[in-house]
């Protein structure tokens, strides 16, 4: 995978991710959808991964076959959003390590300050993917992903569902040795830093709590 942005532009992918869009769409729906979303990130992410050969014994016959080899994964949700791509995500690696970072927008600044933070601490040998549905302004994830860095992580990705090219500008610009998937990039921010056309605030509709 190249240092740069992949758009995972599958057919299959941009229908759900329509469907995900719409504004009636359900909480079970949107989870629903984000899950099948997410496992197309994932393995888009993950496609390089090293692959060793084991033997092993078919019913037919003895053969060598292709394994996960090399390091270790660690998924990184960025809360709380991130859960909706972390579920995915351990579906398709069951073993990864799981850590988090809590961010806060600060009222005054507008910039993200850190509330929480655990991560596995081997990070320095392992491939670590850091989780957020939306890649805005680009400040939570050049953040996040510079909270991991400080933290020894030297191998690290970034998965989104969504990006505005504010925030890939802002994201590539500070991190550009770390790749980003996502499944799309869309027109721009508006005044309310909201992705356009969006989805609305991926948080509420995952976890229901729009107007809570």
């Amino acid at each position: 995978m190249t240092k740069s942005v992949t758009v995972v532009d599958h057919p299959l992918v941009q229908h759900k991710l329509t469907l995900l869009r719409r504004k009636e769409a359900s909480t079970a729906e949107f989870r629903k959808l984000l899950r099948e979303i997410g496992l197309f990130l994932g393995y888009e992410a993950l496609r390089d991964l090293p692959i060793g050969k084991i033997q092993i014994e078919t019913p037919v016959c003895a053969t060598e076959a292709p394994v996960l080899a090399g390091k270790k994964l660690t998924f990184i949700s960025v809360l709380r959003a991130g859960d909706g791509l972390l579920g995915p995500m351990l579906e398709l690696v069951p073993s990864a390590r799981v850590g988090q970072i809590g961010l806060a927008r600060d009222e005054e600044t507008l910039q993200p300050t850190k509330y929480f933070f655990k991560v596995p601490k081997d990070i320095s040998s392992r491939l670590n993917v850091v989780l957020d549905p939306m890649l805005a302004t680009g400040h939570s994830a050049v953040r996040a992903v510079q909270e991991m860095k400080d933290a020894g992580a030297n191998d690290l990705r970034f998965v989104c569902l969504l990006a505005a090219p504010e925030g890939v500008e802002t994201f590539t610009k500070a991190h550009p040795d770390v790749p980003v998937v996502t499944a799309s990039i869309d027109d721009h921010l508006n005044d309310k830093a909201y992705i356009v056309p969006g989805l609305g605030d991926a948080g509420d509709r995952l976890f229901g709590t729009k107007g809570a």
